[in-house]
């Protein structure tokens, strides 16, 4: 699952950043990213966005390019995947007609769970915690893939990008998923593979995990200086149960 330099870290001890050694009860709440995070998906966007410039007579890109394309929902995706001058919003559009019925039939082909996800969702769940999913991938694949490949995990909350609600970094997401839940925020754990999570994070006020085996490097996590990076599912347990 993991290719292309930007997945291959070097094996590590999860960090644990010292201000968060007083904290001492089990997180409550765990908020999982999806793309990256819980399921690789990187080759079903390509493809599908590779298939939606192609239909328009753009020039498609390499799978790895797609890495820093996406996680900031599909419009943004569609602006960079757009050749120099041709972002504009009616384009966009116009991508966003090929992409999405193409991609609603195609999204789960290759897409996968990263190793040990599964095994740490029932883990999780088993141990008593509460699960969420907050998303930049539009609401409708968000909930398909969350329902094909984790029928046995039951999340509180499965949030995408919905229609007139701000994407991550902005927080309302976490905020939606707090109030549906009624937990504080020193009790939740947000966990996402990119820069755009930790913001996340940091802007809902809610402690956050990095994991390097997305589509992002480490370099990109410690930028913002999280709480926790790890590089094994198995640590994420660790860190919750702190």
């Amino acid at each position: 699952m993991k290719t292309g330099t930007a997945f291959e870290h070097e094996r590590k001890k999860p960090y644990i950043c010292s201000k968060l050694k007083i904290e001492k009860a089990m997180k409550k709440l765990i908020i999982f990213d999806l793309d990256g995070t819980l399921l690789n998906t990187i080759a079903d966007l390509a493809q599908s966005t590779n298939h939606a410039l192609q239909a328009l007579g753009y020039p498609t890109h390499p799978e790895s390019a797609y890495n820093f394309m996406v996680g900031n929902g599909i419009n943004k995706l569609f602006e960079r995947a757009l050749p120099e001058g041709e972002k504009s919003e009616e384009n966009v559009l116009r991508v966003r007609k090929e992409f999405v019925p193409y991609y609603d039939v195609h999204n789960a082909d290759k897409s996968r769970p990263y190793p040990g996800i599964p095994e740490l969702l029932e883990q999780l769940q088993e141990k008593g915690m509460i699960l969420a999913v907050a998303s930049n991938k539009y609401q409708s694949a968000t909930a398909k893939l969350i329902s094909h490949y984790f029928p046995r995990i039951r999340f509180t909350a499965v949030f995408g990008q919905r229609e007139g609600v701000n994407v991550k970094p902005d927080p309302t997401v976490v905020h939606d998923i707090l109030d549906i839940t009624r937990i504080s925020r020193e009790d939740v754990l947000y966990v996402g593979d990119s820069g755009v999570d930790m913001q996340t994070a940091a802007n809902a006020g809610v402690t956050a995990c990095g994991v390097t085996w997305g589509f992002r490097p480490r370099t990109e996590l410690e930028e913002f200086h999280p709480a926790h990076i790890v590089d094994n599912a198995t640590d994420i347990a660790v860190i919750a149960s702190l």
